[in-house]
């Protein structure tokens, strides 16, 4: 069947995930415009145990908004885990779509309703800087060259037919989720966000981006780090070497 003929259901509700690691001076505005862009949709809050008090704040906002819910995690394990954990709050509580979006404002929530339209027809659908229209917006010269060199080499090393595959503005349906093998995913970081396009591509599943703009933050720091650049690096090189070597082989 080709993704043209292939027949989705209805997408149930929505859960915005969002992974916090002091982001105190972003939290409630970001929450607020998710709230103000698709109402219907619930939010939660993952935080590791930031010392700068997020998870309180977004206690607060959780006491004030039945469709804002905080989940509290020991401490900082990194972007995967706080995702992962995430998920499977989503999925034991039934929601039909789960959205990966950042806490610093980099992923306008006003732009999500396009993402959620797109999943109409797919099974994952990548916010993407790097199609027609999508662009970015006071990022450093560095960080750009970074994403851009990122994607274009994992797109190549992996064969994935991705233009923006480290991308973390996503919205996924839950039974695609339970699909990619979620109990093995061991990559944190932004490498992540390249396993779980591969998988899904692996898997056969409709994958479609649509164009973002993507915003520098204005308060906080970026938890970009050479640590996450590195993982990033071998795991898609030996992702690739390990693909090649099966296809030699013939499986």
């Amino acid at each position: 069947m080709t993704d043209g003929q292939r027949q989705y259901g209805p997408l149930g509700t929505t859960l915005v995930i969002i992974p916090t690691y002091n982001e105190a001076e972003n939290i409630k505005p970001i929450v607020s415009r998710v709230r103000s862009a698709v109402p219907e949709a619930h939010v939660l809050v993952a935080d590791d145990n930031s010392p700068d008090g997020t998870g309180k704040l977004a206690d607060e906002l959780a006491a004030e908004d039945d469709q804002i819910h905080v989940l509290h995690r020991k401490g900082k394990e990194g972007l995967g885990a706080a995702y992962l954990a995430g998920f499977r709050w989503g999925i034991d509580n039934g929601y039909g779509v789960l959205v990966e979006m950042d806490a610093d404002g980099s992923h306008q929530p006003e732009e999500l309703p396009r993402l959620l339209t797109a999943l109409k027809g797919a099974d994952l659908v990548l916010g993407s800087r790097w199609v027609p229209g999508g662009r970015t917006v006071n990022w450093p010269k560095y960080r750009q060259l970074i994403s851009r060199g990122g994607s274009t080499y994992s797109r190549l090393a992996l064969d994935l037919p991705l233009r923006d595959v480290t991308g973390g503005f996503r919205a996924f349906r839950a039974q695609a989720l339970k699909g990619l093998g979620l109990d093995d995913v061991a990559s944190q970081g932004y490498c992540f966000q390249v396993d779980l396009a591969r998988r899904a591509v692996q898997a056969g599943y409709h994958v479609v981006e649509v164009p973002i703009t993507f915003v520098e933050r204005e308060y906080g720091d970026s938890k970009m780090s050479r640590d996450i650049v590195v993982e990033a690096l071998w795991r898609v090189t030996a992702w690739g070497v390990g693909s090649r070597v099966d296809k030699l082989r013939g499986r």
